[in-house]
């Protein structure tokens, strides 16, 4: 994964969340904020489970709830399946829009800046008269440690 900058905002993510869970009429819970917070203590890519795994002390159902509730209300975003099927989360509030190279046999996420994609769905925009809201591009196929050819074990017969 590649380092994108974080971008500056005016409020916290947890606040944030509070802020949108206050739209819904909803409260920040104890167990929300620690999801919030383990969520946004750094910028890795993640399933639930993995998620549940390190937030011992909150129910699962609470985490996948709550990461319904964040990817609603713009906090986070599902980016990909990983190989087994579970969904990857990032968090999409305080970080730059970018893209994903998506390897389809390891499951890795390679992040890239989506400058120039921006620009051609801007132009592509004018030109049908379309207000652009957000972007998601997710190009699959094969990384280059994938790629890269195997090692082959001799086996004892081949040594015959």
């Amino acid at each position: 994964m590649s380092e994108l900058p974080t971008v500056e905002v005016a409020v916290s993510p947890v606040d944030k969340f509070r802020e949108f869970l206050a739209t819904k009429s909803l409260r920040l819970t104890q167990e929300r904020r620690q999801v919030a917070e383990e969520v946004f203590s750094d910028h890795e890519h993640f399933d639930a489970e993995q998620l549940a795994q390190r937030l011992k002390s909150v129910s699962r159902a609470t985490v996948y709830r709550t990461l319904t509730l964040m990817d609603d209300g713009g906090l986070l975003r599902k980016v990909a399946r990983r190989a087994n099927g579970k969904a990857v989360y990032e968090h999409d509030y305080g970080y730059p829009e970018h893209d994903h190279l998506i390897c389809n046999q390891c499951g890795t996420l390679i992040e890239f800046p989506a400058v120039d994609v921006t620009q051609i769905v801007d132009e592509v925009a004018v030109q049908q008269g379309f207000r652009v809201e957000g972007h998601r591009l997710e190009v699959y196929g094969v990384c280059s440690e994938c790629l890269r050819p195997r090692q082959r074990r001799h086996r004892k017969l081949d040594q015959i």
